[in-house]
């Protein structure tokens, strides 16, 4: 794929790792390729950072046809820059435009988009303790029609923003509220693709739950309300008598590209993980008893975030003293340490950018 390369001539400053956040600065460039059913894939370009022109009838407007992924670059010890699992960011996101109706990106296509932008914007790449070069592509239908119909027009893009921590606690437990009144998605629907109505549709429970003092939500199943599914931003695992639980992977659920990795892991340390269904009764019962040991979530954004608190219907209740686990902290060091380098990847999950 040839991909045209138009530097800034206005560079941007740096920010400070310090003041970093989360998403809320942008490189100088970002990366854009168009579609049509007629031409395929065309026109993929390099440009600098910059407002983007939609007609007022785009698809996207006005059907939601949009899809994203989250990944991220990582400033290694020796100073090279590397991606994790990048490939199966790419199939992912093949999956969502599936489901969407959004044409699909050839695997290779889409790696060079990748790596050749992560090379242009490498200076980016922060090297303090904690930080990363935060990855955004994302797709858009842009047919300019107002019918109802799979995208005939569409757009490819890639932004980048250094970053800091995702939650303000940063690697400190977090406290979670159990969603008993709206639902995120169902089994059929388009709970397993990263569109965005599916975060858009969260925003109503996560204010809620901020106001009394929660970082995020944690989604009960959509039919019968009675089984654990993910938390707004990240999937969910659960230490209960020594075994690690986490929801299956039911058509509800975004197949996370950490909670892949995490799985992978623990496998390799001998633990017993099970996929399967855990009720809130049952998550209940083990928070009572004393048997739920550990819980965290884990997410590209966060990596690994330990829970501290849940909440339920008003009830509020403690997991490991407030504090993070010692499996929690084992996974948070084993994944951030092959993200940055600082300890061999064995999986082979890593790819320098050159």
């Amino acid at each position: 794929m040839d991909i045209k390369i138009t530097k800034t001539t206005t560079p941007k400053e740096k920010p400070d790792s310090s003041v970093l956040g989360f998403g809320k600065y942008f490189t100088d460039h970002m990366f854009m390729m168009d579609y049509s059913r007629d031409k395929g894939w065309y026109n993929a370009r390099i440009v600098p950072f910059e407002n983007i022109s939609l007609h007022p009838a785009s698809t996207v407007l006005h059907y939601g046809s949009e899809i994203f992924e989250g990944l991220k670059a990582y400033r290694r010890k020796d100073g090279e820059v590397q991606l994790f699992r990048p490939i199966e960011n790419i199939r992912r996101m093949n999956t969502s435009a599936d489901r969407l109706c959004l044409p699909q990106i050839p695997e290779e296509d889409a790696l060079t988009a990748l790596t050749t932008f992560v090379a242009t914007e490498k200076d980016w790449t922060p090297a303090a303790e904690g930080t990363s070069l935060y990855l955004r592509p994302f797709m858009y239908g842009n047919d300019e029609t107002l019918g109802v119909h799979a995208v005939h027009n569409a757009t490819f893009v890639i932004i980048a923003s250094p970053v800091g921590s995702y939650y303000k606690e940063g690697i400190n437990p977090v406290k979670i509220m159990i969603e008993d009144q709206d639902v995120r998605a169902v089994r059929g629907g388009t709970g397993y693709a990263k569109c965005g109505g599916n975060y858009a549709a969260s925003n109503r429970a996560g204010e809620r739950a901020e106001k009394q003092g929660y970082s995020q939500v944690l989604w009960l199943d959509g039919v019968e309300r009675k089984y654990i599914e993910e938390v707004g931003a990240m999937n969910v695992m659960f230490k209960i008598d020594g075994k690690i639980v986490t929801p299956m992977l039911s058509g509800s659920i975004l197949p996370g590209i950490t909670r892949k990795s995490c799985i992978e892991v623990l496998k390799g340390k001998g633990f017993t993980v099970e996929e399967r269904l855990l009720s809130i009764d049952e998550l209940e019962e083990a928070l009572k008893s004393g048997k739920l040991e550990e819980a965290w979530g884990c997410g590209t954004a966060a990596v690994v975030s330990p829970i501290g608190e849940l909440c339920y219907k008003g009830e509020k209740f403690t997991i490991n003293g407030g504090k993070i686990g010692e499996v929690t902290q084992s996974l948070y060091d084993t994944l951030t340490g092959i993200q940055w380098g600082k300890i061999a990847d064995t999986f082979g999950w890593t790819m320098p950018i050159k």
